[in-house]
């Protein structure tokens, strides 16, 4: 729909945990969110934007919350004068393959600096550099630099916030460090995206990393039972950070999200574990108070 200069898009970031690794759903090889226009037809705008999903993917698509609304003026667009206002959605899937024609890829390969589940990846020595000399190229700001350099990327003595996601991104870009701001290919960090829907993947992630903390979700990314280990590994992958077991089960057990469903699953190849599921009652209990999942790094 356009209203003068101004045409409405609808986006997605649809997210899914598969074999312990985070992946989006995506269009165009990897290169883009699966997206399209705002229609007169379309009742509703998340009804519009599951219309596109199907068109697009043929992904079935359940929970979806809206995400954040991009219009600023310098942003990508087709529209010769005019502007292009993308409202974006955040939903939570289980992958399915062989369904359509979505492309799933980790999202790690767009942000390699986010997964710490291995320790400090060896990419940030090169991002800390890069970031030092274009710090360095303006005396006037240079100590403003280095400091918005250090706390994004916790060399403050705060350590590393999982949920700066979406700030690293746009220092980098403000650096031009990524493809998107201009930079070279061969200078680029991370996978590109068309336009700023890296961005726009970067916003889900810092948002759903937060959302994991005081709001179930996650378990929209669960299947029907699963083991405790499961669902450690799903937050783990979704924060790209580690867990301490004994300390993860404990509060799990505090905050009486689960249930022993009284079936065993083998894993690994050792002793059979217990599955469970998820307590729906929780969502009533405690609509007012919240309900936290924990990260507890080790």
């Amino acid at each position: 729909m356009t209203i003068g200069f101004a045409h409405a898009e609808l986006i997605a970031v649809l997210v899914a945990v598969t074999g312990d690794e985070p992946r989006v759903m995506t269009i165009r090889s990897g290169n883009a969110l699966p997206s399209g226009p705002f229609e007169m037809g379309h009742r509703t705008l998340q009804s519009g934007l599951r219309e596109w999903v199907q068109e697009q993917t043929e992904h079935p698509v359940g929970y979806l919350e809206q995400l954040y609304t991009f219009a600023d003026r310098d942003r990508n667009n087709d529209i010769p004068g005019g502007r292009t206002i993308s409202i974006s959605y955040l939903g939570l899937v289980n992958e399915q393959s062989g369904a359509g024609r979505p492309g799933w890829h980790g999202w790690y390969e767009y942000f390699p600096w986010e997964d710490h589940r291995q320790g400090r990846p060896v990419v940030l020595d090169e991002i800390m550099a890069r970031l030092r000399s274009w710090a360095d190229a303006d005396p006037a700001r240079r100590d403003h630099r280095h400091r918005r350099a250090d706390f994004t990327f916790g060399l403050d003595g705060g350590g590393w916030n999982e949920d700066l996601a979406l700030q690293r991104y746009e220092l980098l870009y403000e650096a031009r460090l990524v493809a998107e701001a201009g930079c070279a290919a061969e200078a680029n960090l991370g996978r590109a995206m068309f336009a700023d829907h890296r961005r726009i993947l970067a916003t889900g992630i810092a948002r759903l990393r937060a959302k994991i903390k005081y709001r179930p979700v996650v378990f929209e990314l669960m299947s029907e039972s699963f083991t405790l280990l499961r669902l450690q590994r799903t937050i783990e992958a979704l924060a790209g950070l580690t867990l301490h077991k004994q300390n993860f089960r404990r509060l799990i057990e505090q905050q009486e999200l689960v249930e022993e469903t009284g079936g065993t699953e083998s894993e690994t190849g050792g002793r059979p574990a217990k599955l469970f599921r998820f307590r729906h009652t929780v969502l009533e209990e405690r609509a007012l108070a919240g309900t936290k999942l924990p990260l507890s790094r080790n």
